[in-house]
């Protein structure tokens, strides 16, 4: 099972490099197909690694409804960090839905729901995890709010945890955004490993590829890898992507 998922990983990234573009620019205005494949140094979640500051590989699709805003996506990426923690398994996938819009001219919204399913994980509590999330944009920056409706990744009696998200992607100049985000881990009934991570990068579309570099820092040492490496720890994090 776990060879086999992780080759269902590797393969959808092939598949969204070889589909034909000819069938995304024959759909109906109405129905929006996208794919997405990315390499990244370092797969960092919400400031820590889920892959022992390995790399990673993903890749993903979506559909969006144009007229209502209604979207359904899912999303496949290598990880390491439910074996570090005792468990099995080496793939994180997400399946998700949810409706965006505007509310005005200015302020955008988003809400819906997110489903982290690790195959095969083994752990107790399980890793398994569902959240509800909205989020308020105002030009390039947001706010979003994540509530979980389950245990947080493995965390026992953590149930309604939160994570508050704030951030903005600005356009500084020739189509160079720069990435500001602070975000706020909650983890209920379990304080000492609720903490605070931060990131700053810059990202650029070259049209054959995006390509990111951000620093990434947590201010936690409660995440550790089995040889007692800090996930949260201060890094660089380069990403080389492409959708369409």
């Amino acid at each position: 099972m776990k060879c086999n998922a992780k080759i269902n990983a590797i393969s959808l990234a092939i598949l969204a490099f070889t589909s034909i573009p000819a069938m995304a620019q024959e759909q109906p205005a109405e129905h929006q197909v996208s794919y997405n494949v990315a390499l990244t140094s370092d797969y960092r979640y919400r400031g820590l690694s889920q892959t022992d500051s390995d790399p990673a590989l993903s890749g993903g699709v979506d559909y969006v409804h144009s007229p209502t805003g209604f979207y359904v996506g899912t999303w496949l990426s290598t990880i390491k960090w439910t074996k570090d923690l005792g468990g099995d398994g080496n793939i994180e996938w997400d399946v998700y839905a949810g409706k965006r819009g505007q509310l005005t001219d200015e302020i955008s919204y988003d809400v819906g729901g997110l489903y982290y399913w690790y195959p095969d994980n083994s752990l107790d509590p399980n890793a398994n995890t569902f959240e509800l999330y909205g989020k308020l944009g105002f030009g390039p920056a947001y706010i979003k709010y994540s509530h979980s409706t389950t245990n947080l990744f493995g965390t026992a009696d953590s149930k309604r945890s939160g994570y508050l998200d704030l951030g903005a992607d600005i356009d500084v100049s020739n189509g160079f955004l720069l990435n500001l985000q602070v975000g706020r881990q909650r983890v209920k009934n379990n304080s000492p490993a609720s903490y605070t991570h931060y990131k700053i990068g810059v990202t650029k579309d070259f049209g054959v590829a995006t390509v990111a570099l951000a620093w990434h820092k947590a201010n936690t040492d409660a995440y550790l890898s089995p040889e007692g490496k800090n996930l949260g720890k201060s890094a660089a994090v380069l990403s080389v992507s492409k959708t369409f």
